[in-house]
């Protein structure tokens, strides 16, 4: 029995479709995506409901990101952590999906998953120290032209002093608006796996369209 040419129609319309939809995952999940900030932990620099491109091919390639690089990264199981110890500074994901199907869901179309997005601050093998409001890398105070006028960074009320060496295949992450971000202060270093993308351009607003 032959196929009917609206029936060929039909089947080759439904291949491109779906051959357009594996592209466009692939895309986004290797190449890049764009993505809508959420948080106001990264004022003055990135204000809720602007829309920004994520350059996740160092994600792809395994790159480590640079110092003063915007990254969203898989947010922790556990955003509180208070007992540091220098062999105790990795942020913890104990949640994570174990068959392949739940895996394709949460990694690869991210139903489910939340993001954060923050600033490198320190990266593998750096000394950080917190301390009199001011970060220290290897002992110098690091210059963070991002920050509002006046903002200084502080740890727990219980913790006045954060000191720890960046495990390797880490970074330690902080916001810009560091009285209004849950960061590695709360949950520690973040493994080179769980950065999602590196911010590369901000499309939205128009006025602000450009390189971040």
């Amino acid at each position: 029995m032959k196929m009917s040419e609206k029936t060929k129609d039909i089947i080759e319309w439904i291949i491109c479709i779906l051959v357009a939809l594996i592209l466009a995952l692939l895309i986004r999940y290797f190449i890049g995506t764009p993505t809508i900030v959420k948080q106001s932990s990264m004022k003055p620099t990135l204000i809720e409901n602007q829309r920004l491109i994520l350059n996740r091919w160092t994600r792809t390639t395994k790159q480590m990101p640079e110092r003063g690089d915007i990254v969203t990264l898989e947010a922790p199981s556990e955003k509180y952590v208070y007992d540091y110890d220098e062999n105790n500074v990795i942020a913890r994901y104990d949640n994570e999906p174990t068959n392949w199907f739940n895996k394709f869901v949460y990694y690869f179309l991210e139903i489910g998953k939340e993001s954060y997005i923050k600033r490198v601050i320190a990266l593998p093998g750096e000394h950080l120290e917190i301390k009199d409001g001011k970060v220290y890398i290897n002992g110098e105070e690091l210059d963070e032209p991002y920050l509002q006028e006046g903002v200084t960074t502080q740890v727990g009320s219980d913790q006045p002093y954060y000191d720890l060496i960046v495990p390797e295949n880490c970074v330690f992450v902080m916001g810009d608006n560091r009285n209004a971000s849950t960061d590695s202060r709360a949950f520690g270093c973040v493994p080179l796996e769980k950065l999602e993308g590196t911010v590369w351009i901000r499309f939205w607003p128009l006025n602000l369209f450009g390189k971040v």
